[in-house]
């Protein structure tokens, strides 16, 4: 008996999860569907809580170096405290909002090269080990989000990488601890300026927020600099605009100012030009590092720690696609 406790304590013949989603495909502001379902082991346990949670691969400065990490950004619970008999069955269903601010995975079909988004199933047993459950997630585009990504390949700009960066940018209101980078190479009209455009969604219940980081190529005698711009775009201008006008419009004003970011500082100047009416000018990408806001952040939703999550991770999206539509090098 005293073995068999000790078994059980470390999950042998314990209770066993598997999340089952009722469609892995989601977009942003919508939900996620499925059934938790829970087999009993060889004894008793108490269940001190099931809990679901978003989790994805980010991007993390600390001092010189950068690492990537496993986040878990959004968490829902699913059931509180009960007892499970030994093998019984149950299957709790849920529904999880997923966050406005949720990054793009799958653009026509095709996984966006460098994301990875899972669900992740915490079983919380008391006296033993936790036992878990991660699948794959795949988070598809606003119509808002389509129309510009359509625009940027229409334009000739090549997909290159997305990645998440932890940090807020400046001036930008978020809700999440990182944000999105959709990578282009240059379409051949801007190669003479730009070398390579980073694209960013913050996305909310009213529309979403596009800034663009355009690295501009330095000359023989100067250094290149990066050039940003942010416009403010509504859900319903999605199927009224004609986006490779606008989106032009975006990088030629963009890339038409002069000076760093970086260089100059924060607060630079509204500007104006052709960007789309209701721009608010410029916002820099200003992460914040390891101090007291990364660390609030990470407590309060929750950093997957250890090598056991991101190994999880990765083995649950080991394989997937690239985002052929636009190519990479």
């Amino acid at each position: 008996m005293v073995f068999k406790k000790m078994l059980s304590a470390f999950g042998v013949g314990g209770p066993s999860v598997d999340t089952v989603l009722t469609n892995p495909n989601t977009r942003p502001g919508l939900a996620l569907d499925g059934h938790v379902n829970l087999v009993g082991g060889d004894a008793p346990a108490r269940i001190e809580q099931i809990a679901v949670g978003l989790v994805t691969r980010v991007e993390i400065e600390s001092g010189d170096h950068e690492f990537a990490g496993v986040m878990e950004f959004h968490r829902m619970p699913v059931s509180g405290a009960f007892e499970l008999a030994p093998k019984q069955q149950l299957s709790i269903p849920f529904q999880m909002p997923v966050p406005w601010e949720t990054p793009i995975t799958d653009v026509y079909g095709q996984r966006l090269h460098g994301m990875t988004m899972g669900l992740r199933t915490e079983l919380a047993v008391a006296r033993a080990v936790d036992k878990s459950d991660l699948d794959q997630v795949s988070v598809h585009p606003l119509p808002i989000h389509e129309r510009i990504l359509e625009a940027f390949q229409a334009l000739g700009f090549r997909f290159k990488h997305a990645d998440l960066e932890r940090g807020h940018i400046y001036g930008v209101p978020q809700t999440l601890p990182f944000y999105q980078e959709i990578e282009f190479f240059a379409a051949p009209q801007y190669a003479q300026t730009v070398t390579e455009v980073e694209l960013t969604f913050v996305t909310s219940q009213q529309g979403v927020e596009v800034i663009l980081e355009c690295d501009k190529r330095g000359g023989f005698l100067s250094a290149g600099h990066d050039a940003i711009g942010r416009y403010s775009i509504p859900h319903s201008d999605a199927g009224r605009t004609d986006w490779v006008q606008v989106v032009d419009g975006w990088l030629r004003e963009t890339t038409g100012r002069y000076g760093s970011l970086r260089a100059q500082g924060f607060g630079m100047p509204h500007g104006g030009g052709h960007g789309y009416p209701g721009h608010h000018g410029y916002a820099g990408h200003g992460r914040r590092g390891p101090g007291m806001g990364g660390v609030v952040a990470g407590a309060a939703l929750g950093v997957v720690g250890g090598m056991v999550a991101g190994e999880m991770i990765e083995d649950a999206f080991e394989g997937g696609d690239d985002f052929g539509d636009f190519g990479e090098e």
